[in-house]
């Protein structure tokens, strides 16, 4: 089963995580520190927190595509490259408490999409050394893609 991701950078993860246990009565999937996420069945739904600056208001960090294959990143990748598109992959990377295979591409207004799939559990946020896993807050804005500092992640 696919899913579709979104990931919010949140000022307060504890409330935020409260908030959205009660909107999907469902409690996270994964909870550490500065991220959680939540494996929601109905609907379909991987919604992943992130912990950001204090004060701030919650913004799209970026959004996903869950993939039970590595196989479907794969094919992901193929179809999307062959439809044009500027394909980044990524494979045995880690990534927000995940060794993760994925490949990024970027919508019209510059938001970033990724198709992903979980291959294991990992025990960092922080992405690898080289890793273009995740952009920081302003990027989604500016259109302009900047890794995030060490300690940061999607």
């Amino acid at each position: 089963m696919s899913r579709v991701q979104l990931a919010l950078r949140v000022p307060d993860l504890d409330a935020s995580v409260a908030f959205y246990s009660k909107l999907f009565d469902t409690e996270p999937a994964k909870l550490r520190d500065g991220y959680a996420n939540f494996a929601i069945a109905e609907p379909p739904l991987k919604l992943v927190l992130i912990e950001g600056p204090a004060g701030e208001a919650t913004r799209m960090d970026h959004l996903g595509v869950e993939v039970e294959t590595t196989e479907a990143v794969h094919a992901a990748t193929i179809r999307l490259s062959e439809a044009g598109m500027t394909t980044d992959v990524e494979n045995d990377t880690t990534c927000c408490y995940a060794l993760q295979d994925k490949v990024w591409v970027h919508g019209p207004g510059q938001e970033p999409w990724e198709v992903y799939v979980v291959k294991a559990d990992a025990g960092s946020l922080a992405k690898q050394q080289g890793s273009t896993c995740c952009t920081t807050p302003s990027s989604v804005d500016s259109g302009s893609e900047k890794p995030v500092a060490a300690g940061g992640c999607c």
